[in-house]
């Protein structure tokens, strides 16, 4: 027998539009993924490709709660949603999502985002990542690495995330491997060498002038002894090595200490041999946190009695 749909996740960033039909068990009944992020669509388009995007999910079960997070409650998406500050928890996230109903009597539940006041020069801000880490678990005071485009290393401290930083550590490498001298040096098609990536970790280790050691990119192939096929998997290794040294600089941890790597972006496993190049014992997702953290805050949004979500 087909388990009974029970909502609707969507994940509406700023390329794509993601969206997940789950049951009551957290168990993912179908998927659909397009093209039409928020970068895509005008003002009052948002409704009908929600609409048409999840039309044949509505006629076989019925109105169901659709959450929405990522970029779509942005200042440039749908509706922009205040962020909530840290500390925060499922119930603080539940108690900041903003309400809509759809033309078929669905409730769409539009989640906030996060934002950690302390940071300086100006508050930090995520949106998305925050439901990873409510579905990796608050019951652990501990560091909690999300690679990305934007990294974040979190704080789950007193069952809530207790503060967050941002490294443009992604964002960082593509500028460098597209529109810098290094990429002129660099092999193509790219080449992925393990060997150069922990020997650009090793570099990142000894020094934080970062705007010299990049220059090693170029003079290690001048001097022969960095390759064209090398040159990519070097620098990778160099940027996220430095993000991690900032992050022990900024107290994120101490060597010796157990961290947790959350997310579906490609960048896992590099994170791990990050990490562990810098002494850190790592925690591995289990790749379901999204799905957990948005039915958790769901659960905060709507009441426990309002959608039958009781073995997650």
């Amino acid at each position: 027998m087909e388990a009974s749909a029970a909502s609707v996740i969507v994940d509406w960033g700023t390329t794509s539009f993601r969206g997940t039909l789950v049951s009551a068990d957290a168990g993912v009944l179908d998927h659909l993924e397009t093209g039409q992020g928020i970068s895509t669509l005008s003002k009052g388009e948002h409704e009908a490709v929600l609409m048409g995007a999840l039309g044949p999910w509505f006629e076989r079960h019925g109105a169901l709660p659709v959450v929405a997070l990522g970029m779509i409650t942005s200042r440039n998406g749908w509706i922009e949603v205040p962020y909530v500050p840290c500390p925060a928890g499922a119930a603080e996230l539940g108690a900041g999502t903003t309400r809509l109903k759809l033309p078929n009597g669905s409730d769409l539940i539009l989640f906030a985002g996060l934002t950690d006041p302390a940071r300086t020069p100006f508050p930090d801000v995520m949106r998305g990542e925050e439901t990873q880490i409510v579905g990796f678990g608050l019951d652990r005071d501990m560091a909690i690495i999300l690679p990305g485009t934007h990294s974040k290393w979190a704080r789950v401290a007193d069952g809530r995330i207790a503060g967050f930083q941002t490294f443009v550590t992604g964002e960082v490498f593509a500028l460098l491997m597209k529109h810098s001298f290094i990429a002129r040096g660099a092999s193509k098609p790219p080449v992925d060498d393990p060997e150069a990536f922990r020997w650009g970790l090793a570099e990142a280790r000894k020094t934080g002038a970062m705007l010299s050691l990049l220059f090693s990119a170029r003079t290690g192939g001048l001097a022969q002894k960095l390759s064209a096929e090398q040159l990519r998997s070097y620098v990778s290794g160099m940027v996220i090595g430095q993000e991690f040294r900032q992050a022990r600089e900024a107290g994120w941890y101490v060597d010796g200490d157990q961290v947790a790597i959350v997310g579906n972006d490609g960048l896992n496993a590099l994170y791990g041999i990050a990490a562990d190049a810098f002494g850190l014992k790592v925690l591995e997702g289990r790749g379901e946190e999204a799905i957990n953290g948005a039915l958790a805050i769901l659960r905060e949004a709507l009441g426990w009695a309002a959608v039958h979500l009781d073995s997650v």
